[in-house]
């Protein structure tokens, strides 16, 4: 095994960037995507790779695999990054073994379901203020999880952890953040930009939309909006909800079915205002 006099210290910045340099350009791009996911969940490409330790490493792989149906290809990119850096001394130790998922073999119904569940997570829809208040959101959540690490650090000195309370409240503080920014990191990797004020006759991210439900009489005002943005009490609802989904790109005058648990309901689109 290398000793640390052996070991070059180097940002997570700087190795990646030797890494792809290295990688043909068809594997370049989907390498540069999974691995910057890791390095921004665990603190940001300035963090040195030395400090990166194999119980981070799994429990990235263990979150990951809990939230996406693909993470085994993700892993591969992530693991043959960490097995690069050992080779190039760049840490004590090969951190790629840490990653390990057990593999289920799901049935058709599971195998089905988890395949429309990753669908929907294929594309989310969002203005580019929502996505510039998701991006900031990020970015304070990695900040505060680098503090947590070292509250949980100055814990740690106390070597009883059965009666150590700050030490377990940092635990589990960072694993909330852990999930959130894994969350964060899904919605701004599959974010799709939608342009509001669009000179169109349909309904878009940001169309208030007037409609009136043909097996009641009623009418109802909606503004379709991403699913960061939604807000019920003030009328904006997701462009993916089943709503959303089915009044988005309909013209005035048009009708609709849109299926609810009770069954289906009938609309009529009205009136289309976008807004100035």
């Amino acid at each position: 095994m290398a000793t640390n006099n052996n070991i070059e210290s180097i940002s997570l910045g700087d190795a990646v960037g030797k890494y792809l340099a290295i990688l043909p350009d068809e594997k370049k791009n989907a390498a540069q995507q999974e691995i910057n996911n890791f390095i921004r969940w665990y603190g940001g490409r300035e963090k040195t790779l030395d400090s990166l330790e194999g119980s981070a490493v799994g429990n990235y792989a263990e979150r990951l695999a809990k939230t996406d149906a693909a993470c085994m290809q993700k892993l591969d990119l992530v693991r043959g990054f960490l097995t690069y850096a050992h080779k190039q001394r760049w840490c004590q130790e090969n951190l790629s073994v840490s990653i390990r998922i057990v593999k289920k073999t799901p049935s058709k119904t599971a195998s089905s379901s988890a395949k429309k569940k990753n669908q929907k997570k294929n594309a989310v829809c969002m203005t580019q203020k929502a996505f510039n208040e998701i991006e900031i959101e990020l970015k304070t959540l990695q900040e505060k999880r680098l503090v947590v690490i070292e509250d949980i650090k100055r814990a740690a000195a106390d070597k009883d952890f059965k009666e150590n309370a700050p030490y377990h409240a940092a635990r589990e503080q960072k694993s909330l953040l852990d999930g959130k920014i894994m969350e964060l990191d899904e919605m701004v990797a599959n974010s799709v930009i939608i342009e509001e004020n669009l000179n169109t006759n349909t309904a878009v991210i940001g169309s208030t939309v007037l409609l009136q439900n043909l097996d009641s009489g009623k009418e109802c005002r909606y503004t379709l909006v991403g699913p960061r943005e939604v807000n019920p009490a003030k009328g904006k609802i997701s462009a993916v909800s089943p709503v959303g989904k089915a009044v988005f790109g309909k013209a005035a005058g048009d009708k609709f079915e849109v299926n609810v648990p009770s069954g289906k309901l009938h609309f009529e689109l009205k009136v289309i205002e976008h807004s100035k």
